[in-house]
């Protein structure tokens, strides 16, 4: 059975809405894959649930988390004081905590403002980690749950390798989208065309590689993030000798090349790099570039670096005026490698 519908998202009228659009709530997945974060498990759900506790300050939570684990979940989270009103579990049973890349993308009416569902292949970043099987059939589970209209793409696609302005720009990176590890039998051209038909984007802006240590192949939420529909925040190395340093170079060159849909430069705005760290020789993919924005705030990864995480919170603060900024510590869960932004998913109001 195909699963292409008969006329895709974007010709029926849907887009994919920028981040700092209005949200109903943030979809989580409970994390309890000990491998996932080797001889670091038991830092895990307390961070996690602070996590919580912070988005439900502002918004709706939404988490999946199959029935065994909601119970200790919800302990956790009460422990640190989230707001449970505002926390919903759904037995939706998940093989990993990732929900940027493996839950549903939403997409959102031009005119009737229905929101639906985009489901994706989903294949653990290009089959690293098995099994995967109930991460990629989350979107599905939370479309059913919601009632909400889904669309069933073949493509494998993640949440955190494409970055959205909500007007008709889509920012990834080539070493993801490209890789063959994904979507050998698609050429660019065909990718490009199932980004515009899903998600109702005009133009691709396609950056290099991603910053070292990185296991999902580059996405773009760890190297730049639209802050508005005319402006890109992007991670920057001033350190010659490091590793990321040609990297970041390469993306800066990029971004100093493309063109607003009016043809004009991007305003970019520079944000620092925390020093590296990591174990057994690897250095973790931390990036204040994963942050999340939600209504009134922009939650912050801080990696236990006061002042370059002060420096990188000030900036992101000067990005988004008006919003609350709300460092979190990631320094146990970028052991999982991946912070904020790769743990959830926004549903648009």
């Amino acid at each position: 059975m195909s699963r292409q519908p008969a006329k895709t998202p974007a010709a029926l009228g849907f887009r994919m809405p920028a981040e700092w659009e209005p949200q109903a709530a943030v979809w989580l997945s409970w994390p309890h894959r000990r491998a996932t974060w080797p001889g670091y498990f038991r830092f895990i759900p307390p961070a996690f649930a602070r996590f919580v506790a912070a988005i439900s300050r502002f918004e709706d939570v939404y988490i999946n988390a199959a029935t065994p684990l909601q119970a200790s979940a919800r302990r956790w989270c009460s422990s640190v004081g989230a707001d449970l009103s505002r926390v919903t579990f759904y037995d939706h049973a998940t093989n990993d905590a990732w929900c940027r890349d493996h839950g549903p993308i939403f997409v959102k009416h031009r005119r009737t403002g229905e929101v639906a569902i985009t489901d994706w292949r989903y294949t653990a970043w290009g089959g690293k980690y098995p099994p995967f099987e109930s991460d990629d059939r989350i979107p599905m589970r939370v479309a059913a749950s919601l009632g909400r209209r889904r669309f069933a793409q073949a493509m494998v696609l993640e949440g955190g390798s494409i970055e959205v302005n909500g007007r008709g720009l889509l920012l990834t990176s080539e070493q993801c989208l490209l890789n063959p590890n994904r979507n050998p039998g698609l050429s660019r051209t065909e990718i490009e065309r199932n980004l515009r038909a899903y998600l109702g984007v005009k133009t691709i802006l396609w950056a290099g590689e991603g910053i070292v240590g990185d296991d999902t192949d580059g996405h773009i939420d760890d190297l730049a993030r639209f802050f508005k529909t005319d402006g890109i925040v992007a991670v920057t190395e001033s350190n010659h000798r490091h590793a990321n340093y040609g990297i970041l170079a390469d993306l800066h060159e990029r971004l100093e090349g493309f063109r607003t849909a009016a043809g004009r430069r991007f305003e970019i705005i520079r944000l620092p790099m925390p020093r590296p760290f990591g174990f057994a020789g690897a250095k973790v993919p931390a990036s204040y570039a994963n942050f999340l924005l939600i209504n009134g705030a922009v939650l912050v990864p801080t990696f236990r670096q006061p002042k370059i995480d002060a420096f990188a919170c000030g900036i992101l603060g000067e990005c988004f005026p008006g919003r609350e900024v709300v460092p979190l510590d990631c320094y146990h869960l970028i052991w999982g490698l991946g912070s904020l932004h790769c743990l959830s998913q926004q549903q648009p109001a």
